[in-house]
């Protein structure tokens, strides 16, 4: 049949095929195939294949794909990833989606990054580290002996390991305060060792202080002045210790009027809040206000301890585990066993090492020292991050 031929005749059966009921259709199609060879057959297979299996993700608008990827969860999109290469390649570089799960799994954003591949490969790194932590092991232990009397207290800054009593300093007001058991914070010129003042209003030993710069403006204080903070058996106080030496105390806080409750020697402030625990929870304060903004409830647990307190986690102890709290959900999620070491209901015998990472872990910042603690053989034991697997 001559092309011209041809074309006129498959016109015509066109229209008749679509006149045809579905059925019909069927029937018509049925009895083609009965009529065809192999190199039809094969024609068919070939083209059938292509026009059942489409592949959306390559024929849609990147904009388009990344908005339906945005409803699959993280584990079914590294599926997707082993489906083509051009599926990988789509889905690696959907950043919104990746940076999505790893703010859910307590990471840190940085929006600077550019790499369209960078928040897929944080996220792998993310779930082996939180892994780690679910199964227990994202921790190891270590020694450091040297000591031929017993340990009283401990005192970390800066990736410096300390064996002293409550102590802190800045650098920029050439300032060191200390606690003492007299009941005093003592103000020392940090250059000169010259004692500048002795603050005094405290009826127990000082246990803790902390000097910080304020985030949060009220009418005691405005953002960027330094603030010191000594705590008790009782009380915590606070100190404008940045505007003048001879300061005095701006306020006074306690969870019990009649001193019913005790805190316990564990004191964190980092501008916008303070947080304190004792035998009923933690305590946490808006330091704008002053007012009491909750009480954490560890559950299950009594007599546990802070370490450090974050955006996303809180880091806790008791006789037995170092715990991991997601502060989102207030459920514990990682533990870590710790041997017999020495009490000290007064002293800090036991500290957190560096705990920038309780704001939000980002790949860098769970490296190194997470807790120390004296112990009967006066060594000091360490926990320390494990390598990334």
């Amino acid at each position: 049949m001559e092309k011209k031929d041809f074309e006129a005749w498959l016109d015509n059966i066109s229209v008749a095929f679509l006149s045809l009921t579905d059925l019909q259709k069927n029937e018509t199609l049925d009895h083609l195939i009965s009529l065809s060879g192999a190199v039809q057959l094969r024609h068919l297979s070939n083209n059938l294949e292509i026009l059942l299996k489409r592949d959306f993700l390559k024929l849609l608008p990147l904009e388009l794909s990344f908005y339906l990827l945005k409803w699959l969860d993280p584990q079914t999109l590294l599926t997707c990833c082993l489906v083509s290469k051009q599926w990988n390649k789509v889905i690696s570089a959907c950043t919104e989606v990746w940076q999505t799960a790893c703010k859910n799994l307590g990471w840190q954003i940085d929006d600077s990054v550019q790499d369209p591949l960078h928040w897929k490969k944080v996220y792998l790194k993310a779930i082996l580290r939180m892994k780690q932590l679910k199964d227990h092991e994202a921790f190891e232990t270590s020694s450091l002996i040297g000591h031929s009397a017993r340990v009283y207290a401990l005192y970390y800054k800066d990736g410096l390991l300390c064996t002293v009593f409550s102590v802190d300093y800045n650098d920029e007001l050439d300032i060191l305060v200390s606690g003492s058991a007299d009941f005093t914070v003592k103000v020392w010129a940090l250059s000169t060792g010259t004692c500048l003042n002795t603050l005094t209003g405290h009826t127990e030993w000082v246990t803790k202080v902390v000097l910080q710069k304020c985030k949060v403006k009220s009418l005691m204080h405005s953002p960027g002045d330094y603030i010191l903070l000594s705590a008790d058996k009782y009380e915590i106080k606070i100190w404008p210790i940045g505007r003048e030496i001879n300061c005095k105390c701006l306020k006074t806080l306690s969870v019990s009027e009649d001193r019913s409750i005790s805190l316990q020697p564990r004191l964190h402030f980092d501008g916008k809040y303070i947080v304190c625990s004792s035998a009923l929870g933690l305590y946490q304060w808006d330091f704008a206000s002053y007012d009491i903004l909750r009480v954490i409830k560890p559950p299950d647990l009594a007599n546990v301890s802070l370490l450090g307190f974050g955006e996303i986690f809180a880091l806790l102890f008791d006789n037995r585990y170092l715990y991991i709290m997601d502060l989102r959900t207030e459920k514990l999620i990682s533990r870590w066993p710790l041997p017999e070491y020495r009490k000290s209901k007064r002293g800090s015998s036991f500290l957190a090492g560096e705990i920038s990472w309780l704001n939000g872990l980002d790949g860098q910042n769970d490296m190194g020292l997470v807790f120390a603690t004296s112990m009967p053989d006066h060594s000091i034991h360490l926990v320390l991050w494990k390598e990334h697997g």
